[in-house]
């Protein structure tokens, strides 16, 4: 099929409609309002339901009672409405409830701005809701990349039985590429909701969806199956491209926006003839750490960059296990870097290296 140019927000719409969503419920904020806006118009020609909640706090929990029932569901938000949606996304956790969520994020803390960010990055790996849970959560790059993460991620929610969380910043919402929206994707084997309550007909014994324990020892045994099923995924789901990475001397941690940045620096720096690479997390979490084990002895240094003042900082260190020096690059508030920036701060580097 021919690719359609489209807007972020809208391709990011369809794409849930091409995979399978059958309800959403939501709460405009910018910059993700053209996402909802799309599903008000086109959800029912898809046989599913749209409702505007009043407020992001009863959009999660419309969330969690229609994949209580077997529904495909999913909701939008940008980041101070994903912070309202965390006590929500917990319970889904706890309940073992499937669910997409998307959030385009902007600048902050707190109300922010409206501009592109990636200050949400500890928000979304490690959960502002109570108690041990994770969320499986995908940084995109490219348009076509979020199509594709979108229409996988109804079926990764199902198969794991867990919320799906699919970060972008602002400019990918924003932006227009184009996309191959019913490109085919490997096809996975979806376990049969046999723990939806979607009605007895008087024909099997009811089903219940919680997630409170009063008997510390039937929680721990809870939070232990959980554990399991998240050690599973960080077997089997970390996600990472690595770029021109077999001769670098630096190799940049980027992801989403900021790696597309990256890209065009490591051009530039290779035609001054300084080896640069790329290491592009694409599962935020499970934090790529198979990555860094796979870089080549050429590697001197690591170079953090981000659209924030250093959150996924810590996961690099915890990743490079102290056997690479590393340096760190952002912008904040909005801001978003020249390429020129990139191309400085791994001359800085470099020189760096070259002194000790």
């Amino acid at each position: 099929m021919a690719k359609l140019m489209m807007k972020g927000n809208e391709a990011m719409a369809l794409a849930a409609l091409k995979g399978g969503c059958k309800a959403f419920f939501g709460y405009p904020i910018t910059p993700q309002s053209e996402l909802p806006e799309y599903l008000s118009r086109y959800m029912k020609e898809y046989g599913g339901i749209f409702l505007q909640a009043e407020s992001e706090i009863a959009a999660i929990n419309m969330v969690y009672g229609a994949s209580a029932a077997g529904v495909r569901v999913m909701t939008s938000s940008s980041s101070p409405g994903i912070a309202l949606k965390q006590e929500g996304i917990s319970y889904m956790s706890g309940a073992e409830l499937p669910g997409v969520i998307i959030n385009v994020m902007r600048g902050g803390p707190g109300l922010g701005g409206i501009q592109p960010s990636q200050a949400d990055y500890k928000q979304v790996t490690r959960g502002g809701g109570n108690g041990d849970y994770y969320c499986l959560a995908f940084a995109p790059e490219s348009l076509q990349e979020t199509v594709d993460i979108i229409k996988e991620a109804f079926d990764l929610s199902e198969i794991y039985r867990n919320p799906v969380m699919i970060a972008v910043d602002g400019l990918i919402g924003q932006m227009m590429e184009p996309v191959d929206i019913d490109k085919e994707l490997p096809k996975r084997d979806i376990p049969k909701n046999d723990w939806a309550t979607n009605g007895t007909l008087g024909q099997r014994e009811r089903r219940i969806v919680n997630s409170l324990y009063l008997d510390p020892k039937e929680l721990e045994e809870h939070n232990l199956r959980l554990h399991k099923k998240y050690e599973k995924m960080r077997e089997t789901e970390q996600r990472y491209e690595i770029v021109q990475g077999d001769d670098a001397e630096i190799m940049i941690v980027a992801y989403g926006t900021m790696a597309r940045i990256c890209r065009s620096a490591i051009e530039i720096l290779r035609e001054q003839g300084i080896k640069v690479g790329l290491l592009r997390p694409i599962t935020l979490w499970p934090y790529p750490v198979k990555a860094f084990k796979q870089l080549s002895s050429s590697v001197k240094g690591l170079l953090t960059c981000e659209l924030s003042m250093g959150q996924m900082l810590d996961d690099v260190k915890i990743a490079n296990e102290g056997r690479l020096p590393i340096a760190f690059f952002g912008r904040s508030g909005g801001m978003i870097p020249e390429t020129e920036e990139i191309v400085d701060a791994v001359i800085k580097m470099r020189e760096g290296l070259s002194n000790e």
